[in-house]
């Protein structure tokens, strides 16, 4: 028998008998006297549960009154001393996405949690103090249009939405159905229905700048047709993968590129010299050829034509900058 258990059949006993003897309580949880005593004082200290030790009878029993005693219950969900710690480092992490995005919908859960575990080493504080999470290239997105979508990608209804197009610097008026929440490279987008452009489509939440919940039913678009349209490219971009581009890199940077995962599909291989060939699946070039040129040297595109011709322009161009 668990300590949860326990805990149920302890209640279970002070709610069938008007008293219950410590010997009672031994025989029916079969524990020692140091055990019982531990789960009675979590029982009473953390969980607030009415009992009392009443000399006259010589056994413990419910206080009758404790205005609690009428209502008690027991929590109907359990955490160890381990996952309560996992769930609080979860939490942290959440919280670090964004500040402030989540945490007014997960306090209620975070103060249970706390509650549980008590103040020790691995109370939430301790555990932001030992968490270090870095933002990079973060881009912030309003609260009340995460709570919306959010709230719409749950409910499965459409969404009005004003999104601003950088590309053209300008914002259009559309009506989605939304999908699925992507959190990537540090930023929040929205994998819907366009029903102007009839079509999948990737929203960046922060370039949503007005969003209402619409009472009809959004269109549903089946997970496997969601990954093939917008997870077989590389990156954020949508559309099927319909090149692959082959890297190759040279045996110092392949001791950490090797380590990494670029695309799920992606194939690699080592040559006897130790260079590491990486070959990736993609459609749209855009930010393939940002992650290519961040490694300078140590990286040559073998394949396919356009994308090498591509990259070479890209660093003709940026050797202007830097002429004497």
């Amino acid at each position: 028998m668990d300590r949860t258990e326990r805990f149920y059949k302890m209640m279970a006993l002070l709610k069938a008998h008007k008293t219950v003897s410590r010997l009672a309580f031994l025989e029916a949880l079969e524990v020692s006297p140091a055990t019982f005593k531990r789960d009675l004082s979590y029982l009473c200290d953390r969980l607030n549960a009415p009992i009392l030790w009443d000399r006259t009878l010589n056994g413990y029993r419910l206080n009758q009154n404790d205005p609690r005693a009428a209502t008690f219950e027991l929590p109907g969900l359990w955490f160890n001393a381990s996952e309560a710690h996992a769930l609080l480092a979860i939490e942290a992490l959440l919280d670090n996405l964004q500040p402030g995005l989540l945490t007014a919908h997960i306090a209620p859960l975070k103060t249970r949690i706390e509650s549980l575990i008590g103040k020790g080493d691995h109370a939430l504080p301790e555990v932001r103090k030992r968490i270090r999470l870095l933002r990079q290239a973060g881009r912030l997105v309003p609260i009340e249009h995460f709570e919306t979508v959010s709230h719409a990608v749950l409910a499965r209804r459409r969404l009005k939405v004003r999104h601003y197009n950088r590309g053209r610097d300008e914002e259009v008026e559309r009506e989605i159905s939304p999908q699925r929440l992507v959190h990537y490279r540090d930023n929040w987008y929205l994998d819907a229905w366009c029903h102007l452009r009839d079509g999948l489509r990737c929203f960046a939440l922060e370039s949503i700048r007005a969003a209402s919940l619409l009472d009809s039913a959004a269109r549903q678009v089946a997970e496997a047709v969601l990954n093939e349209e917008l997870g077989s490219s590389y990156g954020i971009f949508t559309g099927k993968a319909d090149k692959v581009a082959t890297l190759r890199f040279s045996p110092e940077r392949a001791r950490w590129v090797a380590g990494e995962v670029w695309h799920p599909k992606q194939k690699a291989s080592f040559e006897q010299t130790g260079h590491y060939v990486l070959e990736i699946p993609y459609r749209d070039d855009r930010e393939l050829i940002m992650d290519i040129l961040k490694h300078g040297p140590e990286v040559e595109v073998m394949s396919p034509k356009e994308l090498r011709e591509q990259v070479v322009t890209l660093c003709t161009a940026m050797q202007k900058h830097y002429r004497p």
